[in-house]
C-alpha cells in the first residue's frame, strides 16, 4: 500500500492556541445586531410553521424583518474604518 503525502504546506501554516484574535471578536460583536435580528426573525417564523399565521403573527414577522434589514443597514454603513459592507 502507498501512502500519500502532502506535497504543499500545511493550509493553516502557523499553530494557534485556538482561540480568536482581537480583531476576529471585535468582528464578531459588530456583527452581533444582525446575528440577534435573524434568530428574532427565525424564531417567528418557526412560531408559525405548524399554524396558519395570524395578524398578530404577521406583524411579528414583519417587524422582525424590518430589524434585521435595520441591522445589516447599519451594519453595512459603518464608519470607514469597518469592514464588512456591501462590496
Amino acid at each position: 500500500m502507498a501512502y500519500i503525502a502532502a506535497r504543499q504546506p500545511v493550509v493553516t501554516g502557523t499553530a494557534s492556541d485556538g482561540e480568536p484574535s482581537d480583531a476576529e471578536l471585535s468582528a464578531i460583536e459588530r456583527e452581533m445586531p444582525v446575528v440577534l435580528a435573524e434568530v428574532e426573525l427565525l424564531d417567528a417564523q418557526i412560531m408559525t410553521l405548524d399554524r396558519t399565521p395570524t395578524e398578530v403573527d404577521a406583524r411579528r414577522l414583519r417587524r422582525a424583518r424590518r430589524r434585521v434589514l435595520a441591522a445589516r443597514r447599519t451594519l453595512a454603513n459603518g464608519p470607514a474604518g469597518r469592514t464588512g459592507g456591501a462590496a
